[in-house]
């Protein structure tokens, strides 16, 4: 922009005008206009037109009028000597122009600087106002004589400028009008009735009042007329819309209106046809508020089916109600009611929730989530919005945001709208989610600047309604009183013209509505106008008697309890406020509608939240008491509008008037705010810093580069760069940089270094990071200014008392304002001498905020009234404030960690909430009477425990009451505190593990204690009172029952205090707190033992060393020498029998070492086995692959998988070399090892991760390595033990244990990793809920990617599935507001799009397309592996990943960021956090040895556990033993195995464990209580001695409760049957308990099913977040309900009944997840049913035995028993409700053989022809078995069973589509009687082939038709008896035969044996087919199983 040029004078401006008249004269043009003759205009004549004229002035550039002569530069064409007519060509002569002038200047012989004298020859060359001699005189003094020559060429050519500009002057007015220009430009939706173009200066002031408009001047006071403008009437071409014109939606909101307004009507096409931002500035009473409503039916229209705009005349519509937010911002709380209650009325049809959200109207969680419309204060949403991620749910669903009374941006509120637009913009950037801005506001002059500041298109979303668009046109008056402000004759004075104009009104009939600013003026001006009226004898004009309604009002006001009412309404007035009774403001706006009363004198809060017009409205004086700024402030202009707002009713007057009675000093500021001629500006940067912190702390802004990014979203900015001069920018500095960057990083520079100085932030000014602090993340969650922090940062103390924080609160910035008025010192002197209501000192003179604050403050809580109404105010100010700033100091506390300090200010917040002091009894917080309170008060240390221990009559007679004693008795059981215990365990020298068992001691009251009770639980040193450790802990009633359990770890650190102490305080209650102390007495701290093996420098070993050709090629193809970690354990590992433990990080080369160990083992011990066994699936999976391609192929070796999902057969184990296995699997197998040879062959045991121990799995490892090295002692081959693990800090333990010597211990260090690994732990703040945690980690993600690995690839883990989307998501919304929003990704579209059309989940081809993976258990195996080819060949940048990844698929990345180290385990229903190992596992991926020199892991975890996982990450974790938690489980096996067999030998057996080592060195961790001076003695092991025969007694007691083994008196130990049962089907003891306590005769299916549900195997089925609905939602479409045993829906018990029954129903999963958890539920429903059959067996329930071998034939072939079997079958679909007598699977298996049969059924099922061929085939493979029973005797009777038809499936597997593995065809022999329901005995059968290899039966062959046999034994009997043989198919439902058998008695020996021999078959029994004929269910059978079959 040009440089501010001098403005002319009017008489100069009128010169120039005159010049110009005359030259148009003299060129000879005829003037259009006649009129325009008149020389003397004058401002106010100008017409104004419509700016489609154009205006003369606007075609001579500003530079040609404003100045005479302009060097510009030359490109301008109006350069200095070359400024000629048009465009003529310039001669070859001298061009003047700057170039020139700075070249003489710099030849200049003057001395003067050439820019300095350059600026002064321009200064006076373009003075205006001097004649051509001044000019040349000046020019001489300036240049000198020597040099005349460049003087006369100045002025000459200064000369020729002037004559051009003649000339330019005639073509000027000679030419055509064209358009104007830098004028406003014109917008299509701005309606204002007339436009001067002039009204506006440069930054927006207006130049004039309204036409017509009058000045009067009377004796007391000086008056502005404003006159009403003409009402408005439509426009041409303007219509009103129809409210039958519009859609569905519409008509059902706006019922009973007939058309839109004006101003909606023109609003309509873009507020609900489009999704535009808007700005609608309009009158008040124009009709915004439905203007705003059109908007949200435009949000609500996209979330309803049917869609209104596709179906016009839809009237019925369903809601999405979850999907959406509205926000709807209003100013004022009396505003948001209303606006709410009118929200409510029009949308209640749709079901919308519109709900309050402010100060006064907390919501829940719940009901946010419920509600859909949100009306709430500008303040509210700011400090909802800042919690970022706390309120997710909101925020993030937020789809239309509307914001009213956008005019507020000038008000000291405006920085809150300012941060809050920025904040929505922002988001909508970085989310790519649109959020609709709506602003709404009264007429402003620069609402272009709003409207640009809301991101509005002008061109669309630009509204302007002028005055005429008011429904009644509003007559102003504007009148100064006469006086001096505040004095006595200014305040008569107002008093005077108050009543004149309120006669004037009523003697034109008008009522009228006083406005005065305080509850108390309201009577006194009542009173003021009744005494002036009688005074001048007009009392006439107020009388009410008149009025129709009189009458029935006297009756009303009678019966009001207000006096003063009473009095007034009679005379015609009446008062309102909001201090008054609800009814009796009703009463008043009442009688006032209905015109009894003439004159209301009310306070604003009439003006703002109710609707009550009047024809005139008066405000009476504009000074308004505001506590926040201490003092007498100007009543605000958004009230001035509200008020006048009221004026006027459209249904009687067509003008209203607003009248405004101020002094004369604040006269202009009214007419010109009013009368809308000041512009906006912005307030932002008063605020502008704790703004910036709250961004900070939000993370949104993370450098200053962004803080200027985020300036460039206020209107501050925009302001800055409209008027510059206001902000106290130059015209340079803009020019310079119009988008005044510099400016916006100069204001967040100084704003961050203020911040850092409190502390706040941390502000890099090199790198220009800014990092929030936790002091930052306070102020801003409890919004504290930065002045305050600085305040608190000086004074607070570790060990302040109350006085102190009173002190402290009163002091901080907030409270600055507080003034001491010298009216209220003998009040306030008063207060601070009663020591009753002030108990605290407070020193210094009342005269001071400070004092002041601190006084009303404790009579606040004293419950204090003051009698000065401003001191009430004050002090309602300051109690809202305190509250606030106490809960912050109180976080910066327990931020720093101070307990004493926590308590105290606790308290204390809990005494301004609850106004009642700590010294008081806590049961001031209940409802009761006085002097029972005193009594409780006088009785000295009279706790809540010592009252808890009376009787009632005991408190009845304490209190002197004894109707209270049982209500106080009642309160008592009802207080809510809780009752700590506490377990320790060290884990090392310096880290003790806690755990906390939190008991609610008090009963539940809904009333008192709503949902949920919180609390501060925290563990502090009872010496320093240092806080190690705190959580926020919520009690939920739903819950209140549960075991609530917390686990953490603290430091340890010398000198050790006695005791720490555990204190649970309430976050509600005072007085509701606990201390639990916690004694070191016991606590032995194990040393730390950490021997950790150096690396050698060693020289790398060739391959050639292994000196085996075979071996050299195959590790040929992937290196040539063996690592430095490899080559030291070469000649251990590969050449010496000996033990090893190896412990180093993962990625070091741990599965080579493992090889060499193998190598060792096939060449020293050829024909041994090797047995690898790794603790997850995934580990053996992924080493099955690797070995199996790697070694197993190239030599010839034999690898077999024996995991829960793969077992094969014994021959194949037998024959394999290498087995790889799970600890379950080969703990189940090698229990019964003296059976087992393939057992007996191992010679090198191979544990992954032994480090593990400490988890789930621990103990079985310790089992095995214990019977490994029991069976190599017992059969005298050794077996090798190679223990592989992370590196451990207590190596030597775990190498004793596993018998490693010296040589054989290798326990490297983290740090020994081929690729060296940079570690950072980042802490977070503690965010209440996980999600708003791991969002929190989102952008510290994204930037860490950004800056560690830009490139090169990355992986994320996270905790959860859902996590995986929700984390791509973000990454995906920050990737949008790079440059390059795909950097992740690296292919083309084409291959993009191929591999797209691959992808099965929605999530996962999203975040590909953007070059980020997913990987987790929930996703389908090809889905897995695409997005592990795309990372593994880098076209895809980032995987993020759940922790499985880690350990089953070796991917690694240059960095890997650990996100969160929490994970949600549904049996505790909480987060817990991860093993160490997991984590140590995941840094193990970072850094890939081929490509990086250094790898990269961040972790980023909650700030409590930063330093856990600093000390352990680098010292290693101590590994423990878990064995004695499951110690039962495995005796019983030891015992079954009968490894065990008297009490002695368990206690030995203990002695072979990891435990047994454990216990001596760290006996506190597993509760043997041994002082610190008995360690290490001979009593600290008799102690332990004690410890492990307890432990042994405890479990066997156990066992022998569940009927698993037998104890005698002398100690021998024997198994039963049921232990043996529990043993070989690898179950828990107390799955056979239940079973047993359960089993029943007679038991129906579901009895059967729900039994086998509640086994103890389903404990660990993972039930994840919110899955409880979803059971809940499946439950409805089963058979059964989950209820139907009594557990709720998050029970994993119910969810295995519910997935069983799921997959017996055939019906779909509702998620992903479901699918794995069902695998696993069937998976280990096998074993549990073949063991519930054995129960049944053993316990003689022939029925119920029946029952369990039907359900294991239904889970096997997925159908229900009573379903007819075909439906089996592919192709087969029957109809529900089908007729057809079901068909026995035994028939078709009969008719298989016969082709034309077989046809004929498939046509009779109408099996599709495509499927014909698969129901053949599956028919063929169905059994048709001949059975015959032979050899009966009295002891013993022979099954033979023969297959009829040929085995058509290798290994004779049967077609069972729906079970997830293959199962072979088995029978179950079952021997018994039907009529008594006994069971004798019970044997399975299956098929093997024909012919003998090593011992064994070769296995059965397609195309066999096999035998089996099987030989049952039978007690012995007397007599002949008579059984029923029973062959029972395993897996097809129905399927069975049976044989009645008489079996003889004990042969009598009368000299011939007869017990030779069996009979004949024939002769005593005969066969018979059982089909359906006996219901097998028994008596209690359910109706929805009446048929199930056979019997």
């Amino acid at each position: 922009m040009s440089t501010p040029q001098p403005t002319l004078t009017l008489s100069e401006w009128r010169a120039q005008a005159e010049a110009m008249k005359s030259a148009v004269a003299s060129a000879g043009l005829t003037p259009k206009q006649e009129d325009n003759e008149e020389a003397d205009w004058t401002d106010d004549e100008i017409e104004p037109r419509r700016p489609r004229n154009g205006d003369i002035w606007d075609f001579i550039s500003d530079d040609d009028l404003d100045s005479e002569v302009n060097f510009e530069d030359t490109t301008s064409g109006d350069d200095y000597g070359n400024s000629g007519l048009g465009n003529q060509p310039s001669s070859s002569k001298t061009v003047y122009d700057m170039n020139w002038l700075s070249s003489r200047c710099q030849n200049s012989p003057t001395g003067l600087d050439a820019s300095a004298l350059q600026d002064q020859i321009l200064e006076i060359l373009s003075s205006g106002r001097r004649s051509e001699e001044e000019i040349q005189s000046q020019l001489t003094d300036l240049i000198g004589f020597d040099d005349l020559d460049f003087v006369i060429e100045l002025s000459l050519h200064r000369a020729e400028r002037q004559e051009q500009l003649r000339q330019r002057d005639q073509l000027h007015k000679a030419m055509p009008l064209a358009q104007a220009r830098e004028k406003e430009e014109e917008y299509p939706h701005v309606y204002k009735a007339y436009h001067g173009g002039n009204t506006l200066s440069h930054s927006g002031h207006k130049y004039k009042l309204p036409p017509n408009s009058q000045r009067l001047e009377f004796e007391k006071y000086e008056e502005y007329v404003i006159p009403a403008g003409r009402a408005g009437t439509l426009w041409p071409g303007h219509r009103l819309i129809k409210i039958q014109e519009l859609d569905g939606l519409c008509r059902g909101t706006f019922k009973g209106y007939e058309t839109l307004n004006r101003m909606q009507s023109l609003v309509y096409p873009v507020a609900y046809r489009t999704g535009e931002n808007m700005l609608v500035c309009a009158p008040t009473g124009a009709g915004k508020t439905d203007a705003a409503m059109l908007t949200v039916l435009q949000t609500v229209g996209q979330y309803l089916t049917p869609s209104p705009g596709e179906d016009h005349e839809a009237k019925e519509f369903k809601v999405d109600l979850g999907e959406f937010k509205v926000v709807y911002v209003a100013p004022m709380k009396a505003l948001a009611a209303e606006i709410t209650e009118k929200f409510q009325k029009k949308l209640g049809w749709l079901g919308i929730r519109v709900r309050e959200y402010t100060g006064d109207m907390h919501l829940t969680k719940k009901e946010v989530v419920e509600t859909q419309v949100i009306v709430t204060t500008p303040e509210k949403w700011d400090v909802v919005t800042r919690k970022g991620t706390g309120d997710t749910e909101l925020v993030q669903k937020v789809r239309l945001l509307i914001i009213d009374e956008v005019h507020m941006l000038h008000d000291e509120r405006g920085a809150v709208l300012e941060s809050l637009v920025a904040r929505t913009q922002r988001q909508v950037e970085s989310t790519q989610s649109l959020i609709r801005i709506v602003g709404l506001s009264a007429t402003l002059p620069n609402y272009v600047d709003v409207a640009d500041f809301l991101g509005v298109n002008k061109q669309r979303g630009l509204f302007y309604f002028d005055s005429s668009f008011r429904p009644v046109p509003l007559e102003q008056h504007f009148l100064g009183v006469k006086g001096k402000a505040g004095s006595r004759q200014s305040r008569d004075n107002i008093d005077e013209v108050a009543f004149e104009k309120v006669r004037e009104m009523l003697e034109e009939g008008h009522q009228v509505m006083v406005f005065v600013h305080s509850r108390r003026d309201t009577q006194a001006t009542a009173k003021m106008l009744w005494e002036k009226a009688t005074d001048q004898a007009c009392v006439g004009l107020f009388d009410p008697s008149n009025s129709d309604n009189f009458e029935s009002a006297m009756r009303d006001v009678k019966q009001t309890k207000a006096r003063e009412l009473r009095d007034l309404v009679p005379k015609g007035l009446g008062i309102h406020h909001a201090g008054m009774a609800r009814s009796d403001r009703n009463l008043m706006e009442r009688l006032f509608a209905e015109g009894v009363i003439k004159v209301l004198c009310c306070t604003a809060t009439l003006a703002w939240g109710v609707n009550l017009p009047a024809a005139a409205v008066v405000i009476k004086g504009t000074q308004v008491y505001s506590a926040q700024e201490g003092k007498f402030v100007d009543l605000g202009i958004l009230d001035v509008l509200q008020i006048f707002g009221r004026a006027g009713r459209p249904q009687f007057e067509d003008t209203g008037i607003g009248m405004i009675c101020t002094t004369h000093d604040r006269l202009a500021h009214y007419l010109t705010a009013v009368t809308d001629q000041l512009p906006i500006e912005s307030k932002f940067s008063a605020k502008l810093v704790d703004n910036l912190n709250a961004e900070i702390a939000l993370g949104t802004v993370t450098s200053v580069n962004d803080a200027v990014k985020w300036i460039g979203y206020s209107y501050l900015f925009v302001r800055m760069r409209r008027n510059p001069m206001a902000y106290g920018i130059e015209w340079s500095e803009y020019s310079d940089d119009p988008q005044l960057v510099q400016r916006r990083r100069k204001l967040a520079t100084q704003a961050a270094r203020t911040l850092q100085q409190s502390q706040m932030i941390i502000f890099n000014e090199t790198t220009e990071e800014l990092r929030s602090k936790d002091i930052g993340r306070i102020a801003s969650q409890y919004y504290i200014q930065h002045t305050s922090i600085e305040i608190f940062n000086s004074l607070m103390k570790w060990d302040s008392a109350e006085k102190d924080i009173l002190m402290m609160i009163a002091m901080s910035g907030e409270f600055d304002n507080i003034q001491s008025r010298n009216n209220e010192a003998d009040e306030l002197s008063r207060m601070k001498a009663n020591q009753h209501f002030i108990p605290y000192e407070i020193k210094g003179g009342i005269d001071t905020p400070q004092t002041k604050t601190n006084i009303l403050l404790q009579a606040y809580i004293s419950k204090l009234q003051p009698e000065d109404f401003a001191l009430t105010n004050d002090l309602n100010y300051v109690a809202q404030q305190a509250g606030r700033i106490c809960r912050a100091l109180f976080m910066i506390a327990l931020n720093r960690r101070w307990g004493y300090q926590c308590l105290v200010l606790l308290t204390m917040a809990k005494s301004i909430e609850k106004r009642i002091w700590a010294f008081q009894h806590p049961f001031h917080q209940f409802d009761l009477p006085k002097p029972v309170l005193n009594n409780l008060d006088s009785k000295e240390a009279l706790s809540i425990e010592s009252m808890r221990e009376m009787e009632p009559a005991e408190i009845g007679n304490l209190v002197n009451n004894f109707k209270m004693g049982h209500k106080i008795a009642k309160l008592l059981d009802n207080f809510p505190t809780l009752s700590i215990e506490a377990e320790i365990a060290p884990l090392n020298r310096d880290v003790l593990r806690i755990k906390l068992f939190v008991t609610p001691d008090f009963r539940w009251n809904d009333y008192l204690h709503g949902t949920s009770e919180s609390y501060y639980i925290w563990v502090e040193n009872s010496e320093t009172s240092e806080i190690y450790h705190h959580e926020f802990f919520i009690l939920n009633r739903r819950k209140l029952h549960d075991d609530h359990e917390l686990n953490f770890t603290i430091p340890l650190s010398d000198p050790l205090p006695n005791q720490i102490y555990v204190r649970a305080v309430s976050d509600r209650w005072l007085g509701a707190e606990t201390v639990t102390a916690v004694s070191f007495q016991h606590l032995i701290r194990p040393d730390t033992e950490s021997v950790y093996t150096d690396l050698l420098n060693l020289q790398p070993l060739p391959i050639s060393a292994l000196k085996n050709p075979a071996l050299e090629e195959l590790y040929a193809q992937r290196f040539q020498y063996f690592n430095p970690m490899q080559t030291q354990l070469f000649h251990t590992l590969y050449h010496r029998p000996v033990n090893v433990l190896l412990g180093s990080p993962t990625g070091s080369g741990k599965t080579v070492a493992a090889e060499l160990a193998m190598w060792w083992a096939f060449r020293e011990r050829p024909g041994s086995k090797v047995v690898y066994i790794a603790p997850m699936k995934a580990l053996v999976r992924e080493r099955v692959k690797d070995w199996g391609v790697r070694l197993a192929k190239p030599l010839g070796l034999r690898l077999v998988e024996l995991t829960g999902d793969n077992t094969p057969d014994t021959r194949t184990i037998q024959d394999a070399d290498i087995i790889i296995t799970t600890p379950e699997k080969w703990d189940g197998i090698s229990r019964s090892w003296q059976t087992r040879g393939y057992v007996r062959k191992v010679s090198l045991v191979i544990i992954d991760e032994i480090h593990l121990l400490a988890g789930d799995r621990g103990p079985i490892l310790e089992i095995i390595v214990s019977r490994m090295n029991y069976i190599a002692a017992s059969t005298k081959n050794a077996v090798r033990l190679l223990g592989m693990s992370t590196a451990c800090a207590n190596a030597t333990d775990l190498g004793n244990w596993l018998g490693v010597k010296g040589e054989g211990l290798f326990n490297f260090r983290h740090s020994v990793r081929p690729v060296p690994l940079e570690l950072y732990i980042d802490g977070f703040p503690e965010v209440r809920g996980f999600c708003p945690l791991m969002q929190s980690m989102n952008r510290p993600t994204f930037l860490a990617i950004l800056n560690h690995s830009p490139e090169k690839p990355v992986i994320v883990f996270v905790p959860s599935r859902r996590q995986t989307r929700l984390t791509a998501k973000d990454l995906i919304n920050l990737c949008g507001m790079e440059d390059n929003p795909r950097r992740f990704l690296s292919m083309d579209e084409d291959d993009l799009q191929g591999i797209l059309t691959r992808v099965k989940d929605e999530a996962l081809k999203e975040a590909i397309s953007f070059g980020i993976g997913l990987h987790h258990a929930g996703l389908v195996e090809g889905d897995r592996q695409i997005a592990e080819e795309l990372f593994l060949n880098n076209k895809i940048q980032i995987l993020i990943a759940t922790s499985t990844l880690a350990w089953g698929v070796n991917l690694p990345a240059h960095l890997v960021v650990v996100k969160g180290t929490q994970f949600y385990d549904a049996k505790i229903e909480a987060y817990k956090d991860m093993d160490l190992t997991d984590v140590l596992q995941m840094l193990g991926r970072a850094g890939r040895p081929q490509f990086d020199n250094s790898g990269v892991a961040r972790i980023f975890t909650q700030d409590s556990k930063k330093d856990f996982y600093k000390h352990f990450l680098h010292t290693g974790f101590p590994v423990e033993s878990s064995l004695h938690t499951v110690l039962d489980n495995h005796l019983c096996a030891e015992i079954c195995a009968e490894t065990i067999i008297t009490k002695q030998d368990a206690l030995d057996y203990l002695t072979w464990t990891f435990f047994f080592r454990r216990l001596h060195k760290n006996p506190s961790y597993y509760g043997l209580e041994i002082s610190a001076e008995e360690h290490n003695t001979t009593t600290a092991q008799q102690l332990a001695n004690e410890f492990m025969i307890s432990m042994v007694d405890s479990s066997l007691h156990e066992l022998t409760e569940s009927k698993c083994v037998e104890v005698y008196p002398n100690g021998d130990v024997d198994p039963t049957p049921l232990g043996k049962i529990m043993s070989y089907y690898y179950l828990s003891h107390k799955t056979i308990r239940q079973l047993v306590k359960k089993a029943k005769p007679n038991a129906a299916f579901i009895d059967v099913l729900s039994w086998m549900s509640i086994a103890t195997e389903y404990d660990e089925l993972p039930v994840r977040h919110n899955e409880d609905l979803i059971n809940a939602e499946l439950s409805k479409n089963l058979p059964f309900p989950g209820t139907a045993f009594g557990l709720p829906m998050w029970d994993p018990h119910v969810k295995a009944f519910l997935l069983l029954q799921a997959h017996m129903c055939g019906i779909p999963l509702p998620i992903t997840d479901y699918v794995g958890d069902q695998t696993s539920v069937l998976d280990q429903s096998i074993r549990i049913i073949q063991a519930g059959i054995d129960v049944m067996a053993e316990l003689g329930h022939l029925s119920s035995l029946k029952s369990f071998i039907s359900l294991l034939q239904s889970v096997k072939g997925g159908i229900w028993p009573d379903e007819d079997p075909v439906s089996l079958l592919p192709g087969v679909f029957l109809a529900a409700n089908s007729k057809r007598k079901p068909i026995p699977l035994q028939d078709i298996a009969k008719i298989s053989r016969n082709t034309q049969q077989l046809d004929r059924l498939t046509r009779d099922l109408q099996i599709p022809s495509s499927l014909a061929g698969k129901f053949r085939k599956a028919a063929s493979s169905l059994p048709d078995v001949a059975i015959s029973v032979g050899d009966v005797r009295n002891t013993s009777l022979t099954v033979t069973l023969k297959r009829q038809n040929p085995i058509t499936e290798k290994e004779a597997r049967i077609y069972a589509p729906k079970y997830p593995k293959p199962q072979t065809e088995g029978y179950f022999v079952v021997v018994g009687d039907l009529v008594t329901d006994e069971v004798v005995a019970v044997k399975r059968v299956g098929w093997s082939g024909r012919g003998v290899k090593d011992g064994k039966r070769n296995p059965v062959q397609i195309g066999d038709r096999p035998t089996a046999r099987a030989v049952i034994k039978l007690p012995e009997g007397e007599k002949a008896r008579r059984f029923d043989v029973l062959v029972v198919s395993d897996g097809y439902v129905g399927v069975e035969w049976g044989v009645k058998v008489e079996v003889p008695g004990r042969p009598v020996v009368d000299g011939v044996d007869k017990g030779k021999g069996g009979m004949p078959l024939d002769v005593v029994s005969f066969l018979y087919l059982y089909h359906n004929s006996v219901p097998k269910t028994g008596k209690n059978t359910t109706q929805a199983f009446h048929s199930i079959i056979t019997a």
